[in-house]
């Protein structure tokens, strides 16, 4: 009469691990909980080590899942960091993005892809990779660092720095995977590979996904707020509407081959400029900020569940990099980056330290396991899985409290003009 049906079960964990994730830490803290490591957690103990749980989710085996749910989790994220931004501010707000993405992301790339070569043994295009895929901070994971929801204020450097940095180095990590993905392909480095590289993967795709992202977040913009003028789309005031329209951003930009993570960053940017003050902003922000923490919580349990298969492989060496990633690199490269950008040291201390890294390693990794056969594949899992895990323990649990300190968020707001 009764039957225990493994489908239901499923359903019924990955509710109650949701539901834990993110109650249990109101025991101890009055402050909104950093889930992101209890996600991992519970789905280590819920899912992992049911018999062969790990291995029909084993990321290796199955890529295509991966890639496509962190894929659509990434881009509805981009666009709703593109659409929290208030105002696009001035040239001193955007230095240190600018450094970070321009000087910190390309020097923590070449730290880390010299460390995994010449210290855990791996190929040089394996290497690479790897520093490409732990290359960008998470646009969904380092909620606590960034500014607010729409027409809220309070975008601090601090905060305008890191949700910036997260809004497009997703995005510019994709030529340096595609590079590594050229070097295995081609057996090693050549110039023939490197011209390619620089004219149609660096230049061609990050311009046109600029173009692609500006031009469509102003047509969608004229679509909700101007066409018809007395019946506008935001008068209805569904939030699916920015589902809709990142989808169609994203989409179309990858289909002129450019690069839909920027697409999707510059059209919630551009669409957040037309009719700035309307609230409809903030339903579009809501809906998307909804489904991407949907999203998350899927692909963070799965992970979780999914590390008994993946650990075995973790070497070592592999395990220090992730670690120095955390601690050593992006804080020194950071620090570095950041010279005279920043008035005050432990506001360039905060924005060293707290690069996030989660769902965007899981993608670019997923995304390369799909497209080519990978040498150090079971030991790149394993190292990206790790690294997240550090990242949401260690960022996680602390980054609000910093971020407060060095922002001054505890004491009462000034209103904006």
């Amino acid at each position: 009469m009764f039957e225990l049906s493994p489908y239901h079960l499923l359903l019924a964990a990955f509710g109650l691990a949701i539901i834990l994730a993110y109650w249990l830490p109101r025991f101890f803290s009055g402050r909104e909980p950093a889930a992101s490591a209890l996600l991992i957690g519970l789905g280590l103990l819920t899912f992992g080590w049911i018999p062969g749980m790990p291995s029909a989710i084993d990321p290796i085996a199955l890529p295509k899942p991966w890639e496509v749910l962190s894929e659509i989790c990434v881009v509805v994220g981009l666009f709703g960091v593109g659409l929290r931004i208030d105002r696009l501010a001035d040239r001193k707000t955007w230095a240190p993005t600018v450094r970070l993405l321009a000087i910190g992301m390309p020097l923590c790339i070449a730290a880390v892809a010299y460390a995994g070569w010449m210290f855990a043994g791996m190929t040089f295009a394996g290497a690479l990779l790897l520093a490409a895929v732990l290359a960008p901070t998470d646009p969904v994971l380092a909620g606590d660092v960034q500014v607010g929801p729409p027409l809220e204020g309070g975008e601090h450097p601090v905060r305008f720095s890191l949700t910036t940095e997260a809004g497009l180095n997703d995005g510019l990590a994709f030529p340096f995977v595609y590079l590594a993905l050229a070097v295995a392909a081609a057996g090693g480095f050549t110039g023939e590979v490197l011209g390619d590289w620089l004219w149609r993967d660096v230049a061609y795709r990050i311009v046109l996904g600029v173009a692609a992202g500006a031009f469509l977040g102003w047509l969608l913009g004229k679509i909700m707020f101007d066409w018809p003028s007395k019946n506008a789309l935001a008068n209805t005031e569904s939030g699916v509407i920015a589902l809709a329209g990142v989808l169609a951003v994203y989409g179309l930009t990858e289909l002129v081959e450019g690069y839909g993570f920027i697409a999707a960053f510059v059209s919630g940017l551009t669409l957040r400029r037309q009719e700035s003050d309307h609230e409809f902003h903030t339903k579009l922000h809501d809906f998307t900020e909804s489904i991407e923490h949907a999203l998350t919580a899927v692909i963070l349990i799965a992970l979780g569940a999914a590390l008994p298969a993946l650990l075995p492989s973790l070497s070592w060496a592999a395990a220090l990099i992730s670690a120095a990633l955390i601690f050593v690199i992006r804080p020194t490269v950071g620090w570095l980056s950041l010279i005279g950008t920043m008035d005050h040291g432990r506001e360039r201390m905060v924005v060293a330290f707290y690069g996030v890294r989660g769902v965007g390693s899981i993608y670019y990794l997923a995304y390369a396991g799909s497209h080519m056969e990978l040498t150090n594949e079971a030991e790149l899992w394993a190292a990206v899985a790790v690294t997240i895990l550090l990242s949401t323990i260690v960022h996680g649990f602390t980054a609000g409290l910093a971020v407060e300190r060095a922002t001054g968020d505890n004491e009462p707001a000034t209103p904006r003009e």
